[in-house]
C-alpha cells in the first residue's frame, strides 16, 4: 500500500486529501493543526505534529499551499519536510506556484535522490470535491506516470506539460487568462446596462455566440446576476497568480500589454475589496465606477 503524506488542507487541499484517503496509508499536516485533527477524525488519518514527521516513511508527499515561498519555508529546518524525506520518495506539489522555484526545490531534493513534480490544479472546490480537477504536471515522464494513479483520485483530465516548472508555468498562464475574461465581461455588461441592454439578455446573446467563456457561461450568471458572490477562490490569490504569469512572460522576452493592465486592475481591486474577496467580485468594481448593478431585477 502507498505511503502518502499530504500538507496543506485549505479549501482545495482539504476536498483532495479526501479523495486520496481511500488511495493509500494517509497521514496529514497542516498548519492550523485543528484542521488536521478535523480531517483525522473524520477519515481515519494520521495527524502528525511536524513536517518532517509528515514525510518520514512516506513514499509520496503532496504540497498544497498559497504559493512556492510557503512550500520552500516548509521544506527548511530540523522539524521541515526535506529532513524526513527518503531517497526514493517523490513530492507531488499541488500549489498555484512560481516556475523557478520548483525547479530550484527540484534540484535541491534531487541531491536526496526525492524526485518532484509541479502539479497545479484548475477546477476549484467544485472539482476538487466532485474528483474533477484538471491537472497539469511539470517533471519527468517517468516521475509523471508513477504518481498518475493518485492524480486520477481527485482529477478527470490529467496532463503531463512538460518538464519541473511547466506546469505552474501553463496555470499561471491559464488563470491570467481567467483575469482577463472577468475584466472584459464585467466592462462589457456594465457598459450595455447602461445603454439599456439588461445583463441577461447580453448573456444570452453573447453565451450563444462567439463572444462566450467560462465566466460568461458560468460564474456571471450564478453569482453576480443571482448577488450570491460565493466565496470560493480569493482575489488575492489570482493577483499573486498573474503576477506569475508576467513574470513568466518577461522570461521569455514576450510583451505582454494585456496582463499587464490585468494585473494593475487587480492589484486595485485587492486594494478596494480587502484580502478575503472572491476574484468574482473584482466585477464589482465595473458596477460601481459605471455607477450599475448587474444583479437581476
Amino acid at each position: 500500500m502507498t505511503r502518502i503524506g499530504f500538507a496543506g488542507l485549505g479549501a482545495i487541499g482539504r476536498p483532495i486529501a479526501m479523495h486520496l484517503a481511500g488511495s493509500g496509508e494517509l497521514a496529514v499536516w497542516n498548519r492550523t493543526a485543528s484542521r488536521a485533527a478535523s480531517f483525522a477524525a473524520e477519515t481515519g488519518a494520521q495527524q502528525v505534529a511536524t513536517p518532517r514527521a509528515l514525510a518520514e516513511g512516506r513514499d509520496v508527499i503532496f504540497t498544497c499551499l498559497p504559493n512556492s515561498p510557503e512550500v520552500e519555508a516548509l521544506l527548511d529546518g530540523a522539524d521541515g519536510l526535506e529532513a524526513g524525506l527518503a531517497s526514493g520518495a517523490i513530492v507531488v506539489d499541488l500549489t498555484s506556484g512560481i516556475p523557478e522555484a520548483s525547479r530550484r526545490i527540484a534540484e535541491r531534493l534531487a541531491r536526496r535522490g526525492v524526485a518532484f513534480v509541479d502539479a497545479p490544479v484548475s477546477g476549484g472546490t467544485k472539482g476538487a470535491e466532485a474528483g474533477t480537477l484538471t491537472i497539469m504536471v511539470g517533471g519527468a515522464p517517468a516521475d509523471f506516470a508513477r504518481v498518475r494513479p493518485l492524480l486520477e483520485q481527485f482529477g478527470r483530465r490529467i496532463v503531463h506539460v512538460g518538464p519541473v516548472g511547466a506546469g505552474h508555468a501553463l496555470k499561471a498562464v491559464h488563470n491570467a487568462l481567467i483575469a482577463v475574461n472577468i475584466f472584459a465581461i464585467g466592462e462589457a455588461l456594465t457598459a450595455l446596462a447602461k445603454a439599456g441592454v439588461t445583463p441577461r439578455a447580453a448573456l444570452d446573446v453573447i453565451n450563444n455566440a462567439n463572444g462566450r467563456s467560462f465566466v460568461s457561461e458560468q460564474l456571471v450568471p450564478e453569482r453576480v446576476l443571482t448577488g450570491a458572490w460565493p466565496r470560493t477562490f480569493r482575489l488575492a490569490l489570482l493577483d499573486k497568480d498573474v503576477d506569475i504569469a508576467r513574470a513568466v512572460m518577461e522570461a521569455q522576452g514576450i510583451e505582454a500589454p494585456m496582463i499587464g493592465t490585468v494585473s494593475r486592475l487587480l492589484h486595485e481591486a485587492r486594494a478596494e475589496l480587502g484580502e478575503e474577496a472572491d476574484h468574482v467580485e473584482a466585477i464589482k468594481l465595473h458596477e460601481r465606477r459605471a455607477g450599475v448593478e448587474l444583479r437581476d431585477e
